[in-house]
């Protein structure tokens, strides 16, 4: 690793989060709490799982921070998943819970974890090739899916008085989270091209769930700002409506300060 400062090669963490369109990582400092590295790459189309690998090689090669992490965490981000009540979850029928609403080849491998302490069961297919590549470059790793990480760390903010909804929004997607009295009444993940397409879905899915506009917290997070036009439409037909704020703790070098705290959230508190 590039510094001059010895200790920053100790306890050196690295999380990843991979995805079709695009992969973002960072480097921890755990014995400093200092962020050390962040780079988020978009690609210019969706790729294969294959071609995807060819990317992470890429940057392997070039990122010294990456090679030299002690510890790793990846985090696969995609809509191959299904949350499932511990109740009914069985192992043996793990494909069974994908295949209504994914495609499943019998090829594909179904990894499965529990969302924190709630007995929900996240089942998800990850690409193996890029487990098998990071599993010959460190050994024993951690991964999770995204929805993991994210549902598990809102669960876990305060209580309030009303029903939240939670997006998590990314490039021309988003997760849904809804959450009342620390419950958690649903998790999706949808596709829109529009500004339109994004308020349809949320209007939706509050009707369905019988919460009023008037009432329940719209709370966004991800590739969002108040002036975003997905911002702008919302504000128009939901009553309340905010950023979700962000309370990390890190240091940061100095060429990090630009880092989005509020886009970055699920890589960040991965760490966490």
């Amino acid at each position: 690793m590039a510094t001059n400062n010895s200790k920053k090669q100790i306890n050196l963490e690295l999380s990843i989060q991979v995805s079709l369109d695009g992969l973002s990582f960072c480097t921890l400092n755990s014995a400093e709490k200092e962020l050390v590295q962040f780079k988020k790459i978009r690609f210019p189309q969706q790729l294969d799982p294959v071609k995807l690998l060819d990317e992470i090689h890429k940057i392997y090669a070039e990122e010294n921070s990456i090679a030299e992490a002690t510890q790793v965490k990846l985090i696969f981000d995609n809509a191959l998943y299904s949350l499932v009540p511990g109740e009914f979850f069985k192992e043996e029928n793990a494909s069974d819970y994908l295949k209504f609403n994914t495609k499943i080849l019998k090829t594909d491998f179904i990894a499965h974890e529990e969302i924190g302490n709630t007995g929900i069961i996240n089942v998800y297919i990850p690409y193996t090739n890029i487990i098998n590549f990071f599993f010959e470059k460190f050994g024993e790793f951690e991964y999770q899916h995204l929805n993991t990480v994210l549902v598990e760390n809102l669960l876990a903010l305060p209580k309030t008085d009303r029903p939240q909804i939670y997006a998590h929004i990314k490039n021309k997607q988003f997760e849904l989270v809804v959450i009342d009295n620390g419950k958690l009444l649903l998790c999706n993940s949808f596709s829109f091209i529009e500004k339109e397409d994004f308020l349809y879905y949320i209007l939706f899915t509050a009707e369905q769930l019988n919460l009023n506009p008037e009432r329940f917290r719209l709370i966004l997070l991800g590739a969002i700002t108040k002036a975003s036009p997905l911002f702008k439409i919302a504000f128009k037909y939901i009553k309340h409506i905010e950023l979700l704020e962000t309370n990390f703790s890190f240091n940061k070098e100095n060429e990090l300060s630009a880092l989005n705290e509020l886009e970055d959230y699920v890589l960040l508190k991965s760490f966490t």
